[in-house]
């Protein structure tokens, strides 16, 4: 081989060398993402999306700068656990974690991944993070609720269904989060002249036991409050109450797209977009405990008249003004 010719095959394979080096490299920043819902439900999809295409608005792109880790919980403790242990394993730069269970494993876990949380009811009461303003330590994020917002829930069904004198709340029991929307609701129950009694969401048959026993007495109605599990026995919920002629406050739209009469609460889509801007923040260096806690800014009223046809009701048409979305 002529020494021209050896030079140029030199240089032509240097110059593929860095080429060659970059497809082979893995995405630079790794993060995880540990869903409370289960993967094949719409509004867990529609989240993930969400978050996805904030990223990619910030710049990171799965596969080119960044690879992201996904589990899902749909609702079970167990496996949620699992999950967490896997994704620390993997040694992420930071992990988006969506829901309460989810936060619950990470918080004995670990005490250095950065950690962005959104759909926590109580951050501050449930020792997540050491107040809204300022975190304190590997925890930052997005709370599903301002105190007290629950409340609203049972005024909304009062003006909706003014007859009802019996609610039953379904909520997760044994969390902080369960307990904390239980209580809210508790504190404007006697000035509405309403009676409470806690439903839980374990699993199936503890959800069809409670709807059945108390839709026994009449004057009866439901709040589902904020769950991994009842998102994930959202279709069996509001087929019960339909069953039982049981007017139902849903916490999130997606209740009553799927038949559900009236929904009212935070976007929680919306808070998994604005979540990828945190986890880009951390990314480039800032550190979850300089990063304020943020409240819900966007609310939706959502309300199905077809269902409340079946049911009987009247909507108000004051409430139909305010309302963000009407399923005919």
């Amino acid at each position: 081989m002529r020494r021209r010719e050896f030079i140029t095959l030199l240089g032509g394979s240097a110059a593929a060398w860095p080429l060659a080096a970059r497809a082979q490299q893995v995405p630079a920043r790794r993060v995880g993402v540990l869903m409370s819902v289960a993967a094949d439900g719409p509004e867990g999809q529609a989240r993930f999306a969400a978050f996805l295409k904030g990223l990619a608005q910030l710049g990171w792109t799965e596969g080119r700068n960044v690879r992201i880790d996904t589990r899902w919980g749909a609702g079970d403790a167990e496996r949620t656990r699992k999950n967490v242990a896997e994704l620390i394993a993997l040694g992420p730069d930071v992990i988006l974690a969506s829901g309460d269970h989810p936060v619950v494993g990470l918080r004995q876990a670990t005490r250095t991944v950065p950690i962005v949380f959104v759909t926590v009811a109580d951050p501050v009461g449930d020792g997540v993070v050491e107040s809204l303003a300022r975190p304190g330590g590997n925890f930052t994020g997005f709370s599903l609720f301002e105190f007290g917002f629950q409340a609203k829930w049972l005024e909304l069904l009062k003006e909706i269904a003014p007859g009802v004198k019996r609610v039953a709340v379904i909520r997760e029991a044994g969390t902080a989060n369960g307990t904390a929307q239980f209580t809210a609701i508790q504190t404007v129950a006697p000035a509405l002249g309403v009676e409470l009694r806690p439903i839980g969401v374990r699993d199936a048959g503890e959800i069809e036991r409670g709807i059945a026993a108390f839709a026994r007495s009449p004057n009866g109605g439901l709040i589902v409050t904020g769950s991994a599990p009842a998102a994930v026995h959202r279709d069996l919920i509001v087929t019960l109450a339909a069953r039982h002629k049981l007017p139902a406050v849903y916490v999130a739209r997606f209740f009553v797209t799927a038949g559900g009469l009236i929904s009212y609460g935070p976007d929680i889509v919306d808070q998994h977009r604005r979540a990828a801007a945190y986890i880009d923040r951390i990314l480039k260096g800032e550190k979850p405990a300089d990063l304020p806690v943020q409240n819900p800014t966007k609310f939706e009223l959502v309300i199905n008249l077809k269902t409340a046809r079946a049911l009987g009701l009247e909507v108000p048409p004051t409430l139909l003004a305010r309302a963000d979305e009407v399923i005919e």
